[in-house]
This record gives C-alpha cells, sequence and structure tokens, in this order.
C-alpha cells in the first residue's frame, strides 16, 4: 500500500483564442496523445486579452494507465529528463511545461498546423486514494498516506531517471 504509482497526466494546450487555431492545437494534441481532446472555456473575460467569458480558448487530454507512462517518458525526453524542484507542490504531484510539441521525439513539423507548447500535470498517488473520491462511505486520506514533496522526487528519479535542475 506504500507503493507510488502515476494516476494520471494531464495535457493541456492553452490557445487563448477561439476557432481555427484551437482546431488545428486540438488537431495536434489528438496526434500526440492518441485520445480525442476536451474544449475548454474561458473562466472570465479578460479585455486586455480579448478573451470573453464562455469562449473557447483551450483544449486538454487527461491520460491513465500505460498511454500515461508512455506519453510522459516522451514529454520528459523533449525538456531533457530534467525538472526543476518548484515544479512538485506539497502533495507529490508536479508539472512541466513544453515550449514546442515538435521537441517530442518522432514528432514531424506540419506547416499547416504550426507549432504549440503545451503543459504537462501529473497526479502521483499511493494505493488507497480512491476512498476520498468514491461516492459511497467517502473518506478521508490519513496524513500518513499522503504523497509527500520528497518521495514524489525519488519515485520519480528512480522510475524515469529525471534530473533535478
Amino acid at each position: 500500500m506504500r507503493k507510488l504509482t502515476i494516476s494520471k497526466v494531464v495535457v493541456n494546450m492553452a490557445v487563448g483564442t477561439s476557432g481555427e487555431k484551437l482546431a488545428k492545437a486540438a488537431t495536434v494534441l489528438e496526434a500526440l496523445t492518441g485520445q480525442k481532446p476536451s474544449i475548454r472555456k474561458a473562466k472570465k473575460t479578460i479585455k486586455e486579452f480579448g478573451i470573453r467569458k464562455g469562449e473557447n480558448i483551450a483544449c486538454m487530454v487527461t491520460l491513465r494507465g500505460e498511454p500515461a507512462l508512455a506519453f510522459l517518458r516522451r514529454a520528459l525526453e523533449a525538456v531533457g529528463n530534467s525538472i526543476k524542484e518548484a515544479a512538485f507542490d506539497g502533495n507529490g504531484n508536479f508539472s512541466f511545461g513544453v515550449k514546442e510539441h515538435i521537441s517530442i521525439p518522432g514528432v514531424k513539423y506540419d506547416p499547416t498546423l504550426g507549432i504549440f507548447g503545451f503543459d504537462v500535470c501529473i497526479a502521483v498517488e499511493r494505493p488507497g486514494y480512491r476512498v476520498s473520491r468514491r461516492r459511497r462511505k467517502k473518506s478521508k486520506i490519513g496524513k500518513n498516506h499522503r504523497v509527500t514533496k520528497r518521495e514524489s522526487i525519488n519515485f520519480i528519479q528512480e522510475v524515469f531517471g529525471v534530473k533535478l535542475v
């Protein structure tokens, strides 16, 4: 029950505008992950950026299981297998960004689509975390069973060979 696992990998591609650019970003994201992306709307209006509340501005994909691990390995190669220590939060989760999707190994540049950057957020947990999410008899995770920042860093270094910067 103390063994750490990657529960999910969330890939977010925020474009900032709707229309053709968002459609191209969704196409790129689907090609990278092999899964149909979900479109996300703006939560509030920001005049300076020309964003209105309710406008489609981003797309995201949640990966679990083996596809999540395969994508995470490729995404870590794109950033040179190095992550900043500040990328880890107190609960053991971490995230990093990839500036250009063509830096992922095996991805070719397509001039009709363009180049997009994306964020990768990873949730690390132990078996038994389901008790906090289930519908019936929901309960809290004990303090000793929660994942710490140090445990998550050690897990990522051992399993994926990541260096801290």
